[in-house]
């Protein structure tokens, strides 16, 4: 289809129905809940089963029921929404079964507010439950990408059979933007060898549990599971990163601000690059080496703390200057921008 015009929420749902996605169940909470609204009627065109569950606890796990049958099954959340899911999220985890879990963040810690947020990082990169444990974590930046890694991360989810998360936020859920949803595709629910089955007296029966238990070498299959992520799936996009003494570090809607200002910053002869994590796990560490002039970086986010900053210093190797801009009240601007990246560089004496 060509593009049309979406809200990048909606365009969400409809990329998750083009991938095969035929479960949804969720609870509504801002800034998220046209996914639930769209799905309630379109997941029915499509002849696929919609439940709005009664909390986000029992959406995650009819989602883990579905994915032990086989479905590509769909939760989504925000904020308060998005931690009740954490225990759901650890036993998907624990049974390997692949599912996509949207996150839609907004501010505030407890019950924060319905404003755009960027701190949901430490939790969904480090892990909201308990155990060993990662999640495969796609930061859009567009309504566009909301689509296309919609369709990506029930590939991923597959490949792996793991559940893979996006981080979306309020700005980009709630604009609207031009957008080609992608192909539709069909998902047999009887592929997989693994997936629970109906089966005839005598004959044997699959079931789904946690893996720890059953694994001859759970250990190095768990190590080499996350080794196996890391090594394959950095996604990241690098601009004028290659001469930069200063290079900028941000994703989703805070992103788009910074890619401005690099262009804004070169005009006044200051040499800003910018990488953009598109996985935020695993953190795209092979983006920081094409960074051979930078003096110190700047992580760009919307939130007090500066979440990302310590994956920075370690994909910088701990030899340059890390700080942090933002504010989990405003979206950055680059006039801020540039003057926290001439402070910054006035002190490395460039």
């Amino acid at each position: 289809m060509g593009k049309v015009l979406f809200k990048g929420n909606e365009a969400l749902a409809e990329a998750a129905l083009a991938a095969g996605c035929r479960f949804y169940s969720g609870y509504p909470i801002t800034p998220q809940t046209e996914i639930l609204e769209y799905l309630s009627w379109r997941m029915e065109d499509v002849g696929g089963v919609f439940i709005q569950a009664e909390s986000e606890l029992a959406g995650i796990n009819m989602v883990l029921g579905a994915s032990a049958a086989g479905a590509r099954a769909l939760t989504t959340s925000a904020g308060p929404g998005f931690s009740l899911k954490q225990e759901g999220i650890s036993y998907l985890v624990a049974a390997d079964l692949p599912a996509v879990i949207v996150d839609v963040m907004r501010i505030g810690t407890g019950l924060g507010d319905i404003a755009q947020g960027q701190g949901d990082y430490w939790q969904l990169t480090r892990g909201g439950g308990h155990g060993d444990y990662h999640t495969l974590v796609l930061a859009p930046a567009s309504v566009q990408e909301n689509a296309d890694l919609m369709v990506d991360a029930f590939d991923l989810a597959e490949k792996y059979r793991h559940p893979v998360l996006i981080a979306s936020d309020a700005a980009i859920g709630q604009m609207i933007e031009a957008v080609e949803i992608p192909e539709f595709k069909d998902h047999d629910i009887d592929k997989f060898d693994w997936s629970i089955k109906g089966c005839k007296k005598g004959c044997e029966q699959r079931k789904i549990q946690n893996v720890y238990y059953t694994h001859p070498d759970y250990e190095n299959y768990l190590r080499e599971k996350y080794e196996d992520m890391e090594r394959e799936e950095q996604r990241y996009e690098n601009i004028r990163v290659e001469d930069a003494d200063l290079v900028l570090v941000a994703y989703g809607i805070s992103s788009r601000v910074c890619r401005e200002t690099v262009e804004l910053a070169r005009e006044e002869g200051l040499k800003l690059g910018l990488i953009r994590p598109i996985t935020l796990w695993p953190f795209p560490v092979k983006a920081f080496e094409e960074a051979k002039c930078a003096k110190a970086f700047l992580t760009v986010e919307m939130n007090i703390l500066g979440q990302m900053t310590d994956d920075v210093r370690l994909a910088a190797g701990g030899k340059y200057p890390v700080d942090h801009f933002g504010s989990i009240f405003e979206i950055p601007e680059s006039d801020g921008i540039i003057a926290k990246a001439k402070e910054m560089l006035e002190k490395e004496g460039v």
